[in-house]
């Protein structure tokens, strides 16, 4: 029995290369059409030359996926007109994908690759306000010529959130792989969505950038192919694009067969050998991948396997976590790191990466929060400001006067102070609302400025109340 929604994939991962794919013109050129030479133009006469550097990348992303490797590599002619593609053709693979029959886990689930093979990018195509609207198309050819990788998936993903979860994991073994770099690198998606209602007739949603768009175009592509067939409308097999702005997929063109195409072998593009050196080579460059550090993070520190997924969910948690275990008690490391480092990232609107990260300071931290020499609510709060711009926060808690208040008549004092200025908290307390508890002690954190310890507090105030 077929599953309810049926999701495949089709990701563009512009692999981190200096020049183009069959040419020596750069990446990351500025300025429009500055970019291009005879090659990635397709003037006649001109030859194609392939990028050592985007086969080596594209080798160990297949092997990241587990692909069997082709042993050659080979490169097809994919015929299609169109402006962002100037010599009417596109160098791909077809016949033979450099990777076949690969697979990627998300959760429990595991998700079937197709294949993964090399490409060149078509130009960016330029539209004044949406596609839908613009009165123009202006073409940049910088584009036209630059290194993708593209991963096909089965049909094997059932809904939008597994979508989203299937984009997460894949860019993060691209960041391990460091071969990919997301602030300059074009990552996209043509989804292809049906449902049983249309006897799963597919719909292909094209180049869709993004975690959360993938997932909004999915779940509104669903929503309209069961509404067309409850409505009596037939689902026929087509193109369509997605509009950010208004939350909507829209018509493009009838869906193309391969055979629309008329792939040929490249006669321009000699065949590569990919030799079982060249294969144990790209092994031995390899890094240590997302699910083999989760094992061993689980089995060498103890941390728990929830912990161990969101640390190595992140390469720069999951350095960072190893450093801080070299020093302090693993446990406590992984608490602060997977909760409060993405905590302040998405409160600054930044990356992580973007973050002023010196492991050293947040030893220093987390060491003094162990010590009793500070609270956990001031460690939070000078973490927030060192990761905007880092200092020592031994310095820092000495300057402000930050220490953990521990005289026992200064803190009883400021306790009493709390239970005489709350009066009807006092009695919904005594009344059995335990949370009024926690209203007394936050007012006496404040006057302390979070550096009271709140375990001492409740049992001050309790003793005072009674």
């Amino acid at each position: 029995m077929k599953p309810d929604v049926m999701i495949g994939m089709e990701v563009h991962v512009e692999l981190d290369t200096e020049s183009k794919l069959f040419c020596g013109c750069s990446t990351t050129a500025e300025i429009p059409n500055s970019a291009t030479c005879e090659v990635c133009l397709g003037h006649p006469g001109s030859k194609p030359v392939v990028n050592k550097k985007a086969i080596d990348y594209a080798l160990k992303l297949a092997l990241a996926l587990n692909c069997k490797i082709s042993p050659e590599l080979i490169f097809s002619r994919k015929s299609y007109f169109y402006p962002d593609m100037s010599k009417n053709y596109q160098i791909t693979q077809y016949e033979i994908p450099l990777g076949r029959e690969g697979s990627i886990k998300i959760g429990e689930k595991e998700i079937g690759i197709i294949r993964v093979h090399l490409e060149e990018d078509p130009a960016s195509l330029v539209h004044k306000g949406s596609m839908e609207t613009s009165p123009y198309v202006l073409v940049d050819y910088n584009r036209s010529g630059r290194p993708l990788c593209e991963i096909v998936t089965k049909p094997d993903i059932g809904s939008a959130e597994e979508a989203r979860d299937f984009m997460k994991r894949l860019i993060t073994i691209l960041k391990y792989l460091k071969i990919f770099d997301i602030k300059k690198c074009i990552i996209k998606a043509d989804v292809n969505v049906s449902v049983a209602e249309s006897g799963n007739t597919k719909i292909e949603v094209k180049n869709v950038s993004g975690f959360k768009e993938i997932e909004n175009a999915v779940k509104y592509e669903i929503e309209r192919q069961k509404k067309e067939v409850k409505e009596g409308k037939k689902i026929k097999q087509e193109t369509r694009g997605w509009n950010p702005e208004t939350g909507a997929t829209f018509f493009l063109r009838s869906k193309e067969t391969e055979e629309d195409y008329g792939y040929i072998f490249d006669p321009d593009l000699v065949v590569i050998d990919i030799t079982k050196e060249v294969i144990e080579k790209a092994k031995k460059e390899m890094p240590e991948l997302p699910s083999e550090k989760v094992k061993r993070f689980v089995k060498l520190h103890k941390i728990k396997p929830e912990d161990a997924e969101i640390l190595s969910a992140e390469i720069i948690l999951a350095d960072l976590f190893e450093k801080l275990a070299a020093e302090i008690n693993p446990l406590v490391a992984a608490k602060w790191l997977r909760r409060e480092l993405p905590r302040i990232a998405h409160y600054n609107k930044k990356e992580l990466e973007d973050l002023d990260v010196d492991e050293k300071h947040i030893i220093e931290l987390i060491v003094m929060v162990e010590k009793g020499e500070i609270t956990e609510t001031v460690a939070k709060k000078i973490l927030e400001k060192m990761l905007v711009k880092t200092f020592s926060p031994k310095d820092y808690v000495k300057k402000e006067k930050l220490g953990m208040v521990a005289g026992a008549s200064e803190l009883k004092k400021l306790c009493e102070e709390a239970v005489k200025e709350n009066p009807t908290v006092v009695n919904d307390y005594k009344k059995g609302k335990l949370e009024a508890l926690n209203f007394l002690v936050g007012q006496v954190m404040r006057k302390t400025k979070g550096t009271a310890n709140p375990v001492e507090l409740k049992e001050i105030i309790k003793k005072i109340i009674i």
